[in-house]
């Protein structure tokens, strides 16, 4: 009898039904375009972020996700500035004048694209996805985005890392080992100067996958991936600011579950902050605001669930960049 070692990584890394097949993150909260394609466009400049994660460290196959994303607003009114897309002259969105002269954004529209590389075992998943948004303010101080991200997942296993008893198993032989999929992912986004809620939906249409000519062995699909987040601003002091936030995910089959954030800033320069991950982590971040072109995040996660006698914990790093920035805007004023 063959052994089961790729059947164990083929629903070990989420390629079936059995588990989440898209990565997580731990600051969700420093780039919450990753989950949610509404943000496209909500700064004043273009953002452009990449990242690094290392998950489980020190457990053989564990998954390693690498991202890059870009997304810029298109409009003449809210790029230059009026009004209505940057209250005051130039306020300090830490400051508590930012946040009571605050007005909805003007009307406007995002385009961006992601590039998410999750690698897990012997395979591995790219996705390249645009997404467009369209902001249109609501009320005096209330803004919704609405967005779209579309585009194609590629499915990679590498059989050379795979060890069977028959080299000819039927549940990879003569079978395409990429493959390519559509992809596609909706969201919504409620914000203002204090709270933001969002609901985004990832991988919408299921997809079949296989490695296999073997139709008996085709059996694995692609699931929807549903978020909520939500967050809200509160002011310590003048110049200290601590925004709780939580994110709900819903895969089915797997039990829903929930991440709790906080995340504690010091005017606008620098920040740190504590997560828990239900039944699976707790996790330090922080991060530092360079100028108003470079800003840097870190997060260590230490594993709660079974896995922590074989992981040596989580490492995290986001690396953030802001291009034409013409108001020099140190701390997102509405990307948190």
């Amino acid at each position: 009898m063959r052994k089961l070692i790729f059947t164990f990584l083929y629903c070990f890394c989420a390629m079936g039904a059995w588990a989440q097949q898209k990565p997580q993150y731990t600051q969700y909260i420093f780039n919450n375009y990753l989950l949610n394609p509404a943000i496209t466009g909500i700064e004043s400049y273009t953002d452009i972020k990449a990242g690094y994660r290392n998950q489980w460290s020190g457990l053989d196959g564990a998954p390693v996700t690498m991202f890059f994303t870009i997304q810029t607003p298109i409009g003449n009114k809210f790029i230059q500035g009026d009004p209505m897309s940057q209250p005051g002259s130039n306020d300090d969105p830490m400051s508590r004048s930012y946040v009571q002269d605050y007005q909805a954004a003007a009307p406007h529209h995002g385009i961006g694209f992601t590039l998410v590389s999750d690698k897990a075992g012997p395979i591995t998943q790219n996705n390249y996805d645009l997404t467009y948004a369209y902001h249109l303010g609501i009320t005096s101080n209330l803004n919704i985005a609405v967005g779209v991200a579309a585009g194609l997942a590629s499915i990679n296993l590498n059989t050379s890392q795979i060890t069977l008893e028959n080299a000819l198993d039927p549940a990879i032989a003569n079978g395409q080992n990429s493959q390519y999929k559509p992809d596609l992912g909706l969201g919504v986004w409620a914000y203002s100067a204090r709270y933001f809620v969002g609901v985004s939906a990832q991988q919408v249409l299921p997809q079949t996958l296989f490695f296999s000519s073997n139709s008996n062995y085709n059996q694995s699909k692609t699931v929807p991936h549903y978020f909520v987040t939500a967050g809200v601003k509160l002011f310590l002091a003048e110049d200290i600011t601590l925004l709780p936030s939580v994110m709900f995910k819903y895969v089915n089959p797997v039990p829903s579950t929930f991440d709790v954030n906080m995340k504690l800033a010091f005017q606008d320069r620098f920040w740190i902050g504590a997560s828990y991950r239900h039944n699976d982590a707790i996790a330090g971040m922080a991060g530092i605001n360079i100028g108003s072109f470079l800003n840097v995040g870190y997060a260590y996660d230490h594993t709660t669930s079974n896995l922590n006698t074989v992981s040596n914990g989580t490492h995290e790093i986001i690396l953030g960049v802001m291009l034409n920035n013409l108001y020099k805007v140190v701390c997102p004023r509405r990307f948190w």
